[in-house]
């Protein structure tokens, strides 16, 4: 019998429920978002009171505050409000954008880009309009979360193949009895390694096979678009990371994109992107493509190698491997000024705990210096880290 809410018995969800954040809180992975007053890589946490030097923003270049990028949000909040109001085909769309759309095609050298609020959205819609049933999806095993859960969301068959391991994937390929479809990152985002994306065209280009990749943090590259001749290519990306606005795209051949627009539940069923976001992400979009996109991008390549001398992204993993042990050291760089978050499980693989340095092209000099004195003092306390993960070529 379903017991009265009103009799004072413990309903079976608070049951659940309690007996869930017990398990979390027993693993030691129960975790709260900490608030951090800031703008740009210097604030304040709140709880505490410490002023620290972030570590851990996906703001490659600093666009998030950039005047010129701030300015073309003040003056689309100031035209069209603060959001859309309804999803893109009802009456969500404006025209900035389509500017945006039209900036990102152009960017990317393709024919059609279509906007989405999120990049997780964004995977999430692109994986849905194609994945239907009889198509294979064959997806990295260290892919973003966006773009598993889009596979597992889809109607297809999914099949995971070995980290960066191009003949895995060619078995998949070959097992395939419809079309296929190949999803990976370019950057992955928790290694800060790179995509063998010349092998996966190849291998998308002898099996006729769709190949999707999310450039979303390929702040410092690689390019891709010298390896895709031949191959059926869809790029999605981010406006929240290097773009430093909020949103995510994918663009394409105009009929893949069309099809995105027409399928896409993310697209579909959602409001459109703010008016604000849209505007700041074009004026980077713009901005990137400029002598002072070139100059922050060198800025930021120059703190990486000061870093990690021949790292191939802004994105460091310190793998300490237990989480006890990733958390004190966070801890650890907390107390020198220095914020990085532990990364532990389920966002990485047991027993690959870790501090992810992220490095913007905000961060001075002093700031990579304060960082790299901070790191020695960890390294001191809890013996010599590895500043690459176990997944690094």
């Amino acid at each position: 019998m379903t017991p009265d809410p009103g009799s004072g018995a413990v309903s079976l969800w608070s049951t659940l429920v309690a007996a869930r954040a017990a398990r979390l809180q027993a693993e030691g992975r129960w975790r709260s978002p900490v608030t951090f007053d800031a703008r740009g890589p210097e604030g304040v946490l709140t709880e505490t009171g410490d002023k620290v030097v972030a570590f851990a923003s996906n703001d490659y270049l600093g666009l998030s505050v950039h005047p010129t990028v701030v300015a073309a949000a003040h003056e689309a909040l100031d035209h069209w409000g603060t959001g859309s109001g309804a999803s893109r085909l009802v009456t969500g769309s404006r025209p900035v954008h389509d500017e945006l759309e039209s900036a990102l095609a152009a960017w990317k050298g393709t024919e059609r880009a279509a906007a989405f609020p999120t990049g997780f959205g964004a995977n999430l819609g692109v994986l849905g309009a194609f994945g239907d049933s009889g198509v294979r999806i064959c997806s990295d095993e260290l892919n973003h979360a966006s773009i598993i859960d889009g596979a597992r969301m889809s109607r297809a068959e999914v099949a995971v193949y070995r980290h960066r391991d191009t003949d895995h994937l060619e078995a998949l390929l070959r097992a395939a009895t419809g079309p296929a479809l190949v999803v990976s990152d370019v950057v992955f985002s928790m290694d800060g390694d790179v995509a063998p994306v010349a092998e996966l065209a190849a291998a998308c280009r002898r099996h006729g096979a769709l190949l999707v990749l999310d450039e979303a943090h390929s702040v410092l590259g690689p390019d891709p678009a010298a390896d895709l001749g031949g191959v059926d290519v869809l790029r999605v990306g981010t406006l929240s990371k290097t773009l430093g606005s909020l949103g995510g795209f994918v663009a394409g051949p105009r009929a893949f994109v069309d099809l995105v627009v027409n399928r896409a539940r993310s697209y579909i069923f959602t409001t459109a992107l703010t008016p604000p976001d849209a505007a700041a992400a074009l004026a980077a979009v713009r901005l990137v493509q400029t002598a002072e996109g070139d100059r922050l991008r060198t800025r930021l390549a120059n703190h990486v190698a000061r870093v990690a001398p021949g790292h191939p992204s802004p994105i460091v993993p310190v793998v300490l491997g237990d989480d006890d042990r990733a958390v004190a050291a966070s801890a650890a760089l907390r107390a020198q000024g220095v914020w990085v978050p532990a990364i532990r499980p389920p966002t990485v693989p047991v027993g690959t705990a870790r501090l992810r340095i992220t490095l913007s092209a905000a961060h001075t000099s002093a700031h990579v210096t304060l960082l790299l004195e901070a790191l020695g003092e960890v390294r001191a306390a809890f013996g010599p880290p590895g500043t690459e993960s176990p997944h690094h070529p």
